[in-house]
């Protein structure tokens, strides 16, 4: 595939069939965001698409009237509802606490045993290296979900002698093809998602508790991500795994 082409999508070799994906992110709605028009559309083309939330999405309101103990489930019937609405396989949670997520080797092992678990072909998760781009800023959480889950891909889950209490659960090593890191710099893979983007927008929208006006917020989404000729795509950094 040439770089920086709008790409449907990859067509895995007749004598592979996984066509699953795995997407690593540090809270509910990361994914809707992140790369929803693409699980819609590749879901269309025969791939299952998984998503791994790493923390609890408890600090996700500043309604002082919420409380974790309420936001916490809520947050996760948003996203099995958005996720349901795009053709997701599952949803997975670690529950680490919102605003804390550390790099550690629990976190670690935990990727990696999902990686072990579903086998995918492409992990899609966070660009860990964008900290600050005009006016964003990268939330930590997703940094240090995005460095785990590229660290996960390679080497952790392709190492047999990692984490060998996951050889006693049964889960071998396994080699992820492709990563793709979205919402950064330098993106080298692009999918056209202008006839999935109602899709997308009815997904984000299942995560009521996080927009106080979703009109204003798919203004300024329409307005911020269409392209010069009309269309709206989703961006990534795609790295290959050649070996």
């Amino acid at each position: 595939m040439r770089e920086n082409e709008t790409n449907g999508a990859p067509n895995p070799d007749e004598s592979e069939e996984n066509k699953r994906a795995l997407v690593v992110t540090a809270h509910p709605d990361d994914s809707e965001f992140g790369c929803a028009g693409t699980a819609y559309k590749w879901t269309q083309e025969g791939w299952e698409f998984y998503y791994l939330i790493c923390t609890d999405g408890s600090k996700g309101s500043e309604d002082p009237e919420m409380t974790p103990e309420k936001l916490v489930p809520l947050r996760r019937e948003e996203q099995r509802a958005a996720a349901k609405v795009l053709g997701v396989k599952d949803v997975f949670f670690l529950d680490n606490v919102d605003g804390t997520l550390t790099y550690t080797r629990e976190l670690m092992r935990e990727v990696v045993r999902y990686i072990r678990k579903i086998k995918p072909r492409a992990v899609f998760t966070h660009d860990p290296t964008q900290i600050i781009r005009n006016a964003f800023i990268n939330h930590p959480d997703h940094r240090c979900a995005g460095t785990v889950a590229i660290d996960a891909v390679y080497p952790m889950a392709r190492n047999r002698p990692s984490f060998p209490e996951l050889l006693d659960e049964g889960l071998e090593s396994f080699k992820v093809r492709e990563l793709y890191l979205f919402n950064g710099e330098e993106p080298t893979f692009e999918v056209d998602i202008t006839d999935a983007l109602e899709v997308k927008i009815q997904a984000l929208r299942c995560h009521d508790s996080q927009f106080d006006n979703f009109e204003q917020m798919e203004k300024f989404f329409r307005e911020r991500f269409v392209e010069p000729d009309g269309r709206f795509l989703e961006k990534f950094r795609r790295i290959e795994m050649r070996i």
